[in-house]
């Protein structure tokens, strides 16, 4: 079983899209004034959408640390602060959002095969609507998904420590089979985006 630390900043409703089943185990880890918490007993950290990077920043050499020892980050939302080993994210909305479209550049894993990405491209007919900016991906990272201009949004990182780095354009991912939603196929796309991640982290452990 999947042992995983989550940031937990206080956001409403997270408990509903983050459960515990026989794959995976959650740790909820509050930001505090001064958080330093120990990522020993865990496998993977996730970052969900609305995290606290200040916080983040301030334990960037224990999330090094972390990755050091092979281990998993699984970071969903637009990272401000420079904690991530190797890559940034970059702010930009000048694009327009009724131009933008996503598609897999690079799929290594097969990832792919588990989503439909057709679906992750609208909510109620509106582009562009799940991903925000971009990323400045580090040397050698696989480039995962992009959009329309071949910008980065998802990357999957196995070169810049010796750990699993998962990161999104601040592009939300969680387990939302367990929530309801208005608009079924957009967020059945990202439930299974979500679980093809974790696949993906269940085959490290297997094969460590």
């Amino acid at each position: 079983m999947i042992k995983a630390a989550l940031i937990y900043n206080g956001i409403e409703g997270l408990d509903q899209l983050y459960k515990n089943d026989d794959r995976i185990q959650y740790h909820w880890l509050e930001v505090t004034k001064d958080f330093r918490p120990d990522l020993s007993a865990y496998d993977v950290l996730i970052v969900p959408n609305g995290s606290d990077h200040i916080a983040l920043f301030r334990m960037k050499d224990i999330v090094l640390d972390f990755l050091n020892q092979g281990k998993t980050l699984l970071c969903f939302d637009g990272w401000f602060t420079d904690w991530v080993p190797g890559s940034k994210w970059i702010m930009d909305n000048e694009m327009k959002s009724i131009d933008m479209s996503y598609s897999i550049h690079s799929d290594s894993h097969g990832l792919a095969e588990h989503f439909n990405i057709e679906d992750l491209n609208y909510s109620h007919g509106i582009s562009g609507w799940w991903s925000c900016g971009y990323i400045d991906a580090a040397p050698g990272a696989e480039v995962f998904m992009v959009d329309s201009w071949k910008r980065p949004l998802v990357i999957i990182d196995e070169k810049t420590t010796n750990g699993l780095i998962i990161c999104t354009a601040s592009g939300p991912a969680a387990d939302l089979s367990y929530a309801t939603t208005d608009d079924a196929k957009a967020y059945d796309a990202m439930t299974k985006l979500y679980r093809a991640f974790i696949q993906l982290v269940e085959k490290r452990l297997i094969n460590a």
